[in-house]
């Protein structure tokens, strides 16, 4: 019985001798190995076309594979330099240009304000009844009627002053007894409205200097 060679069943796994055709345990059918060899391909013999062409492409499979494995490796060293780069650009501090506007723009200088011309200073003001009639106490200061009207003007001296402008007033504002109306000649018309005691008096000013005198308004 020991010269015999036991096989084990592929499926239970129990021992039994060689002679068997099924397994005693579980009944599964013993499958027999065949003794032949495999016959050889014709890409292993060498000198035919097959073994040709399987060198061949056994070649190019591995220049193929050592390429991607460079590409691999030159991709992870450029990934690895970009971040290093990045790291010390990342630790380098920016310093901001000045800006240089103020000193390229151009310093525009504003133009010089012009002084106002003074005015002369005015000596005299003479006031003049009908433009001749200089009214000053030495001489007779018109005496008027209710209703009536006079034209009277003012001259400013010294001559040479350009356009000067005269203001008029009378002591009656209210224009009770008289009224006072300025023309666009530069003159002034005086209407007598009712009889006053002591008259009313008229001033023309111009620049600080003035004058005055009085109408009398009689019935």
């Amino acid at each position: 019985m020991g010269m015999i060679p036991q096989v084990k069943c592929r499926r239970c796994g129990a021992t039994f001798s060689s002679m068997r055709s099924r397994c005693p345990n579980c009944g599964t059918r013993v499958v027999s190995q065949s003794s032949r060899s495999p016959g050889t391909t014709p890409g292993t013999i060498r000198g035919t076309a097959a073994h040709d062409r399987a060198e061949t492409n056994t070649k190019w499979q591995m220049a193929f594979g050592l390429i991607l494995v460079v590409a691999v490796i030159l991709s992870v060293v450029v990934m690895v330099t970009a971040s290093l780069d990045g790291m010390d650009n990342a630790n380098v501090k920016v310093t901001a240009t000045p800006a240089l506007l103020s000193e390229l723009a151009p310093q525009i200088e504003a133009a010089p304000t012009a002084e106002p011309t003074p005015m002369p200073k005015v000596e005299a003001i003479k006031i003049l009844y009908m433009n001749t009639k200089d009214l000053t106490p030495e001489n007779a200061w018109p005496t008027m009627h209710v209703g009536e009207s006079i034209n009277i003007n003012a001259v400013v001296y010294p001559m040479d002053i350009l356009n000067p402008v005269v203001e008029w007033s009378i002591n009656d504002t209210e224009g009770t007894y008289m009224t006072l109306t300025q023309k666009d000649d530069g003159t002034v018309d005086l209407t007598c409205n009712g009889s006053v005691s002591g008259g009313v008096k008229v001033t023309a000013s111009c620049n600080g200097t003035s004058q005055t005198i009085t109408i009398y308004c009689r019935d």
